[in-house]
């Protein structure tokens, strides 16, 4: 073997086993999971004990939303704050690696509103159920109706609220330092969970990818509200050829622009997660500046290859991640 040929064959070797390292590396970063917020972290953990048996990414993000709504807390589940006439609805949604999808909006007295919604895109040809109709389809496909009671946080804020019925949303409401440190605590002391939406997104060992989105929606709202998180293409989106995003914050205003969409189309371009986010938030910024500086918005984003990032309008926004080596709450970068 001349020497030449000797050196081509030798760069052919190298570029294949090079190839073989950066693909072990991408693989390596699978399964994942990436949830809103530092409660996300208790969340993650439901998520990873099937994603790490092999499990689908769709079963995975359902366990995680059942296990945060079956906590009696102030903002996801019938343990919510109630609208202005002192009713909880919950909303919720659900989407697979095929484009499936399913949801429920103003949906009252069911525990588990996720898995309502994956009975919506499994057994009907529709995409969203609402209210009276969403409730008697949970209730015909087994599901039960709890008694109509508000926890006892939600009723003791329910009856504050009334002495001046004031809707004012306030900005990370959600993450409000009650007890210090560095990050407000996934739970207060009392065990209430410190989030409002819960959104999780999914990658399995197979590479397919899901989220699910959870929640009792703006505490106070005018009855029948309903806001992005059952929203496919506002509070959630996946692409799996390209990534999946969740948002948290006010929902009008993700509304507004199609936001978990528009930062897929933009991890489509060829943005990082983190830079489609941040792309999403100028959106809704440059829209109405000064409207953006009274409101909040977080995206969360993950693409194809497990990478993620988020980012919102103010400082504040968190999420939890869980891996096979890494478990831990990330601040996300912010705007204004």
């Amino acid at each position: 073997m001349n020497r030449k040929k000797f050196l081509r064959l030798s760069s052919l070797g190298f570029a294949a086993l090079t190839s073989k390292k950066i693909n072990t590396l991408v693989l390596a970063q699978k399964p994942v999971v990436i949830s809103t917020w530092d409660a996300g972290m208790a969340v993650n953990a439901a998520v990873w004990k099937i994603l790490e048996q092999g499990g689908k990414a769709l079963d995975a993000v359902e366990a995680g939303a059942i296990s945060i709504e079956n906590e009696i807390n102030c903002c996801v589940g019938l343990g919510g704050y109630p609208d202005r006439d002192g009713i909880v609805t919950l909303d919720a949604c659900i989407m697979d690696e095929h484009a499936n999808c399913g949801a429920v909006a103003g949906l009252e007295r069911i525990k588990h509103p996720i898995s309502v919604a994956r009975k919506v895109m499994e057994l009907t040809p529709h995409v969203i159920l609402v209210g009276n109709g969403a409730q008697q389809f949970a209730v015909e496909n087994g599901f039960i109706k709890e008694p109509e009671v508000l926890s006892e946080e939600a009723e003791k804020a329910y009856k504050d609220w009334l002495q001046s019925s004031e809707y004012r949303p306030e900005i990370n409401i959600e993450k409000k330092q009650k007890f210090g440190g560095p990050f407000a605590p996934a739970f207060f002391k009392d065990g209430t969970p410190n989030h409002d939406t819960m959104g999780i997104l999914a990658i399995d060992k197979k590479g397919n990818m899901s989220g699910g989105v959870t929640t009792s929606g703006m505490a106070f709202k005018i009855h029948g509200r309903v806001g992005d998180s059952s929203a496919i293409g506002a509070g959630l989106f996946v692409d799996n050829e390209v990534g999946c995003a969740t948002s948290s914050g006010v929902g009008e205003e993700v509304i507004r622009i199609c936001g978990t969409h528009l930062v897929v189309e933009f991890m489509r371009q060829g943005y990082t997660p983190e830079n489609a986010c941040r792309k999403a938030v100028e959106r809704i910024v440059n829209r109405d500046k000064a409207k953006a500086k009274t409101i909040q918005v977080g995206f969360l984003a993950m693409n194809k290859k497990g990478e993620h990032g988020g980012y919102a309008i103010q400082k504040g926004f968190v999420y939890s991640i869980k891996t096979a080596k890494q478990n831990e709450i990330i601040a996300t970068k912010y705007l204004l």
